[in-house]
């Protein structure tokens, strides 16, 4: 019967429903919320993890806004929809990989507190979301993206905490920074699998239904 659930909440049905434009409305509040608060602690605790998690919470929020835009169309329409998100993915993921290179060569270490405290609040954010969003996980390109972005997000939320740690536990940057490449990397794979998908739709989609 789940499996069943599960495989309807991929259909066009379920992207016009108002349960799913519900969630994504949540979720894209809460993401700009965090964005606000994260950007602000990442700045004054001098914590590039906290930084790229803000920008990861603002790229989400515009992803969730598009997932809204095209909730509803047709699927060639979505799975643009998913590339426009799978570029955007690629492009945080290399601001924050170059950011934690330029980090290694001349940054001070981070305010350990203020890191746990604020990791903390966004998993706790981003787990919400996840579970929200947990139905839609095998829907089309664009769904798919919209969860990713989540479980992602809930994955560097952990790493953050653990960087807090090391921090702490160390006294220098490395853990902030270890952690800042690893969430760069995520969104880099992250965009090649939703890229990956949405192309493999626009394919299956006639030419003269694009």
């Amino acid at each position: 019967m789940s499996d069943h659930c599960c495989a309807g909440a991929g259909g066009k049905t379920a992207l016009n429903d108002r349960r799913w434009r519900r969630i994504l409305w949540a979720a894209l509040l809460i993401n700009a919320a965090m964005f606000g608060v994260e950007i602000a602690a990442g700045v004054a605790a001098d914590s590039r993890a906290l930084q790229a998690d803000a920008l990861d919470f603002l790229g989400d929020a515009a992803n969730y806004a598009i997932s809204l835009g095209v909730a509803g169309m047709a699927l060639a329409w979505r799975a643009r929809a998913a590339q426009v998100k799978a570029v955007t993915m690629l492009a945080f993921g290399v601001w924050v990989l170059g950011s934690a290179v330029w980090g290694f060569i001349d940054g001070a270490a981070p305010h350990a507190e203020t890191m746990g405290l604020i990791g903390a609040l966004a998993l706790a954010a981003n787990v919400a979301v996840a579970l929200m969003l947990y139905r839609y996980r095998t829907g089309d390109a664009n769904m798919r993206s919209v969860w990713i972005c989540s479980r992602n997000d809930a994955i560097g939320n952990v790493a953050v905490m653990g960087a807090a740690l090391g921090v702490f536990g160390t006294g220098r940057s490395w853990p902030d920074l270890v952690v800042a490449a690893i969430m760069a990397l995520l969104a880099i794979w992250g965009s090649i699998e939703v890229f990956r998908q949405a192309r493999g739709e626009l394919a299956a989609v006639p030419a003269t239904s694009r």
